[in-house]
Parts: C-alpha cells; structure tokens; sequence
C-alpha cells in the first residue's frame, strides 16, 4: 500500500483547481449571480437547487444536502475513489502525486511504471483480439456466431468485443518480443507457461470481451467459446497484480458512463446478457465475473444507485445464486438502499428474454415482479424451516437472527427482525420491547418530540453560528483577532473543540478557502457535525458576516460567564470559597458588568 499524501499537495492541487470547470464538464451550468446553478446530479428534480461557488470552491444542493470540494464531486459523480479523485485532479494540472515515506512505503517509480506499462499492454491485447475479429482468416467463424446472438456491428464496437485466434501462440507472437515482455504476458496471464517451460495463450478461438475497472482501464478478459468441446463455456482472466475478481463488475464502467443518475442497476450472470441488453437501449446492467457477487461489488453499487436488481434465472442454481448474494449484501446493507431479486422464467435469461418481450415490457417486470429482500429472505427460509411447529419456529429464528444481526442499516434490521417476529408468533412481545426502548430514547431527549425537521429550522447556536461563518469564509478569523474561542477551552461548551481547532486552522492558514478547509476536516473527529451545519441553510449576507461573527463570540462569552458565575454563587452556599475561586468570581462579575 501506498504512503499517505501530503496534505500540501492536496491543497495545492485544490488552489490550482477550479470546481466550477470539474463539474461543469460533467453537469451543465448555468450563471446565476455569483454562482452557478444546475439540476442536481445526484438526485431527480425539476428545479435547479444545485449551487456551485467559484469563490469558495464549493458545491451544494438545498435539496438532498450533497455538498464539497472538487474532489468530494469526482468521488460521487465518477465514482472515484478519494486517492483515485486526487490522481484525476494532479493529472489535469501536469503533477506527480507524492507520498510520505512512513510504516508503509510509498509506491516506487519503478511500480508505478510497471503499473502504468500493464495498462497500456492489456489496451494493446484488447485492439489486438478488435483487430483478430476483423482480419483473421476464421474471423467468419466468430462474426457469425456475434450475429447469431443477435448483436449488430455497432454494439460489437461499443463494447471493444474482439476474437482470440485458434493458434496457440497468437498474442505471445505479436507481443512476447522480449523475455521480459514474455515474462510480462505470463504475469498478467494472457500466456500459460506448463511444467515443461511450454508458452503458449491463455485465450485461443474464442469472443473476447475486455474488462474494464471503474476508470476505464483493461484490467482483464473474459472469453466465450465458439465450440462446445473446446474447454469451458466462459473463461476469465486470473487474478492478477491489476485484476482482481472480486472487486471489478463487468460493464460497470459502461453503466457509469452512460447514466448520470441511476434510478436501479441490474445484476446479471453473463457478459452477453449485459451486451444484449445494451443493444435494446438498457445500459444499466453488470455482471459479476465468475464468482459470487461479492460485499465488495455490492458496496460499489451501492454507491452509484439506491435500487440494486440482482436478476437470475429461475432453476435452483439461479436462486442458490442469489441467496449467495443477498448474504453477501446484508453486511453492507445500508439504509435507504433497496435489494430486490428478479427470477426469470425457466429456460430464460435476460438476453433472450429482453428479445421475446422487449426493453420495455422487461423494465416493467424488474419494478413489479422483482421480489423485496424480506420476502425473498423469508421464502427462502420458509422452505427448510416448518414455521407451523414450536421447534419449527426455533429453528427459523436460530438460521435468521444471525443474518439479521449482520444488516448494516438499523432501520434494515429492524424491519427484517420485526417480520422474524411475525414468523415465530413473537410479535406481541417486539413491539411491547420496540415502544419500550422508543419511550426511553424519547424521554433521554431535550425537547421531547421535537422532529428532525424542527431542528433543521431551529436557529443556530452561538458556536454553531461561529463555525458555520467560519467554513463559508475562513478569513474571518483573521479579520476579527477579538474572537478567540481558545479562551473557552475546557469550559465544557458543546462544540468548543471543534470551533478551537476550525479557528486555529483559519489563523495559521489564512488564504485558505471553503474547499481547502474542508478537505482538512475531512478525517476530523466532528466531521459529521461539519457535514450537518453544511446541509442546513445559513442565510447571513456577506456585509452582516463580521458583525454577526463578532456577536455570537460576545453572546458565547456571556453564556459562559453566566454559567460560571452561577456554579460559583452555588458553591458558596454549600461551602466556603477558595481565596482563587473568589478571584474568580469577583473578576467575572466586574467583566459582566462591563459587557452591560
């Protein structure tokens, strides 16, 4: 693994980077005033609500909430991981990423080119086996079979489909010019080498579909077999230093590609059935590559849509599949995510399913036939567990509450544990139990029932009033030297801490901007409380910033004299004061009585 970044660079690139040219090449914008506007990417709406400041580098929407810098955007928008979103960002400036030299070492120059030469090397192959299907003598062969399947020339392109020769040593020929570039081949596996020290390709007279990782690069093959007696019907790239099965989807990239907002996403078993579907206009479609779908793949899902449609043949090997998925699914089920699972009909497949009814008619089964995960989950159980009879019911609960447990999403595992209850005839006592612990959390609460809404319009507290300032315009801090919250450090105010260490970031930086102070608060204990203040809106004009700034330090101060002063008056009932204590409170009532 790599060293960490330096934070100087990641600011640096952000002072280099504008965000109104990241998201404007991905999200058209619009002029409005000072800012930008546009439809929100990351969720439906008809009325722009997304906002985007040049001047402080930062992007929000009032209506789901979504906000950041020009990296938090390239890791939601391009799915991008938040070194992947760094490397894309250095890339368009001309920099080299640096990492620190720590417990972990950072990435050689010389791996790094190995890495970038392995890219390239498979991009190669691919337009290698693209070329093969076109000019080898039994390309026919292959090119029929493609227009049996019904594909049409231009979806074969779209995808980079190809076809690896008959000869053993086809690719090995064309690009094992070198023993290094041989040894290159076997390492990446696209050539075998046996017992006897024989080389020869790992794919031979088969469709080859390229596999590409969630920024586009080749990373592995899968190949389709002409023939029946010619080795197994699909065939994948091994596991290798840049492929690794468990992590990659077939054709996530595409469905990144083509849609700027998912409604669903479709699982699927093959590489044709994602091509097929593609070819009818549905380009929401993956496919696990040759293993189970795993947490990794579902987790990467669950990050492009809220509706994940898991769609299998209905034998038992395509539910025992599914049921393989949805395990894998509940640890990292989160809330609001919904799983649903699609079971075709006997001798069916969405490839020639989406061919006998049209991409129409098969969207609509996905949204009113697919089956929830608790009804799955349930039916699935119910098979093996007779819930009719006391062991019966025991043993249901004995193979599902381990599952449940598992559910990431509180609300997930709830509603799975309510409907458990419903099963074993312990539904009475659950909600007594449920009621029981929403009394408590209800009375352990200020306010009582306030709701969420509520607070989102509840006027903000002095220090959540100084912190919020402060992210919107940093160069507050240096602007007012009379507000210093670190004189309230350790007097037990909510918030204080954060508001210390936003502030003392701001003085000892203060060119910084919105985006680059949040960017270093991107790890922070509070950074949740950040994310929060953010959502809520802040309306102070720029010509009222300073006086409110300084305001809400004076009305913290007199909070905290207050406060202070009474815990002495109470004290000196109980007992005598210190010589210190009555200092104190002498000092506090005189700089009271001055701020009057």
């Amino acid at each position: 693994m790599a060293g960490k970044i330096p934070r100087d660079f990641i600011d640096d690139v952000l002072s280099r980077t504008d965000v109104v040219d990241i998201v404007d090449t991905r999200v058209k914008l619009k002029k409005a005033g000072k800012n930008y506007q546009a439809c929100c990417p990351f969720h439906n709406e008809k009325t722009p609500s997304f906002t985007v400041s040049q001047d402080k580098q930062f992007y929000h929407c009032f209506g789901c909430g979504a906000h950041g810098n020009a990296i938090s955007f390239l890791m939601e928008f391009d799915r991008l991981e938040f070194v992947e979103a760094i490397e894309e960002l250095a890339k368009l400036h001309g920099l080299e990423v640096p990492r620190e030299q720590g417990t972990t070492p950072a990435m050689s120059q010389a791996k790094k080119l190995q890495q970038e030469d392995d890219y390239s090397l498979m991009e190669q192959v691919a337009r290698y086996y693209r070329h093969q299907l076109r000019s080898h003598p039994n390309s026919s062969k292959a090119i029929t079979y493609l227009k049996g399947r019904g594909l049409s020339g231009d979806i074969v392109k779209q995808w980079d489909i190809g076809y690896a020769p008959s000869e053993w040593d086809g690719v090995l020929k064309t690009f094992g010019t070198t023993s290094q570039r041989v040894n290159q081949l076997i390492e990446l596996k696209l050539v075998n080498q046996n017992d006897n020290g024989k080389q020869y390709d790992f794919f031979r007279d088969r469709i080859m579909f390229p596999i590409r990782d969630r920024r586009g690069r080749v990373v592995g093959f899968g190949g389709r077999v002409l023939e029946s007696d010619n080795g197994p019907k699909y065939l994948n790239s091994p596991e290798t230093r840049i492929f690794h099965k468990g992590q990659e989807l077939f054709g996530y990239y595409q469905v990144r590609q083509n849609n700027r907002h998912l409604d669903k996403i479709m699982v699927v078993e093959g590489y044709m059935d994602v091509v097929a579907l593609s070819q009818f206009d549905i380009n929401i479609a993956t496919a696990a590559l040759g293993t189970a779908t795993t947490p990794d793949h579902l987790s990467l899902l669950m990050r492009s849509t809220n509706h994940i449609v898991c769609c299998y043949d209905g034998d038992n090997a395509g539910r025992q599949a599914a049921w393989r998925a949805l395990e894998n699914a509940l640890p990292v089920l989160k809330d609001g995510v919904k799983l649903t699972f699609m079971f075709l009909p006997d001798g069916e497949d969405p490839d020639t399913m989406v061919r006998s009814v049209g991409a129409e008619p098969l969207l609509t089964m996905l949204d009113k036939e697919a089956l929830p995960l608790s009804r799955f989950f349930f039916e699935t159980l119910l098979k093996t567990h007779e819930a009719g009879t006391p062991e019966g019911k025991l043993a249901l609960k004995t193979a599902a509450q381990p599952l449940i447990d598992s559910v990431a999403g509180e609300n997930q595992r709830a509603m799975l544990a309510e409907e458990l209850a419903k099963h074993t005839g312990e539904y009475d006592r659950f909600r007594l139990q449920q009621d029981i612990a929403q009394a408590n959390q209800h009375a352990s609460r200020p306010g009582g029932g306030a709701s969420r809404h509520t607070v989102q319009k509840t006027r903000l507290s002095p220090v959540r009033t100084l912190v919020r300032l402060l992210l919107d315009t940093p160069s507050l801090a240096a602007r007012c030297d009379e507000v210093m919250p670190q004189l309230l450090g350790g007097s037990g105010i909510a918030g204080i801490d954060l508001l210390t260490d936003i502030h003392h970031y701001c003085i000892q930086h203060p060119r910084t901007t919105t985006a680059q102070l949040i960017e270093n608060f991107r790890d922070h204990p509070h950074s949740s409380a950040i994310a929060k203040l953010l959502q809520q809106e802040h309306l102070v004009s720029e010509t009222e910033q300073e006086r409110v700034f300084k305001d809400s330090f004076a009305r913290l101060l007199d909070w905290h004299f207050d406060s202070r002063i009474e815990t002495l008056l109470s004290r000196s009932r109980i007992q005598p004061l210190s010589r210190a204590e009555k200092e104190e409170l002498t000092m506090l009532m005189k700089e009271r009585q001055s701020m009057h």
